[in-house]
Order: structure tokens, then C-alpha cells, then sequence
């Protein structure tokens, strides 16, 4: 059995990002030489998330409101986690919700996706550097 791990890393400009890592995921599968086994991708940060869902910006735009109607960022003062001089806890509730990882089958070398489905970096606290995990395993 190979396996293989590869680290992307994100810093955005934006509090809030959804950024589709589909592309980089099968470019890791390409260097990996996997034709048939597993791929795992996961946020190694308790504020962003990975996902899968439709590319589809209408979508990514009802997310981030829907997310800020459950969990919104201000005002600070409601989150108790926020008292030890933090900012994020709505962060860590929206990553929470979204997911923290991902596993897809590889098949034949590529993304054994459903139709439309993608596989999404979710940000939640930007403005600093973060890595995802991607992981994979098979003959």
C-alpha cells in the first residue's frame, strides 16, 4: 500500500473565505501514484473547515450569511471564550458546524466526486497562516 502527505497552506486577506481546493487535492493524488484508495483532507486549525459541496457563488455567499445569523462575530462581548482576550469564538462555532475534514475515494487516479460536488477550504479568522492535511492511502 503507498501513502502519501501533502500540507497546503492559506493565509487570506478576508475574516470569511470559502476557497474551492479541489485542483490542489488531485495534484497531490497525481504525486502520490494512488490509482485506487482514500484521500482524506482536513483543516489543522480549530477556526477554518473543509468541506465538499457545489461551486456555485450564489451558494458560497448564503453560507457566510447563514453563518453569521447563527454564529455572528460581534458583538464579542456574547461569547464567553472571548474573555481570555480573544475575538474568534464565532469562528470556532462556524467551523464547528462546517466540518473539520473530508474523505473522498480515489478511483482510477482522479476524485470520485458526485455530481457537482467540490471540496471547499472554509475560513472563519483570516489574516494569518493555516494548513490543511492531505492524506492518502491506496495501491
Amino acid at each position: 500500500m503507498k501513502h502519501y502527505r501533502e500540507e497546503l497552506v492559506f493565509k487570506t486577506s478576508t475574516r470569511i473565505a470559502f476557497i474551492n481546493i479541489s485542483e490542489q487535492v488531485q495534484e497531490a493524488i497525481n504525486k502520490s501514484g494512488v490509482k485506487n484508495g482514500l484521500c482524506l483532507v482536513n483543516s489543522m486549525h480549530i477556526t477554518s473547515s473543509v468541506y465538499i459541496n457545489d461551486d456555485e457563488p450564489g451558494l458560497l455567499h448564503d453560507y457566510e450569511h447563514w453563518l453569521e445569523k447563527i454564529a455572528p462575530h460581534e458583538p464579542i462581548k456574547q461569547y464567553r471564550h472571548n474573555d481570555t482576550g480573544e475575538d474568534n469564538a464565532d469562528a470556532h462555532i462556524k467551523r464547528q458546524i462546517m466540518g473539520r475534514e473530508v474523505v473522498v475515494a480515489i478511483t482510477n487516479g482522479k476524485l470520485d466526486f458526485g455530481t457537482w460536488e467540490q471540496i471547499f477550504y472554509g475560513e472563519f479568522d483570516g489574516n494569518r497562516k493555516k494548513r490543511v492535511l492531505i492524506k492518502i492511502i491506496g495501491e
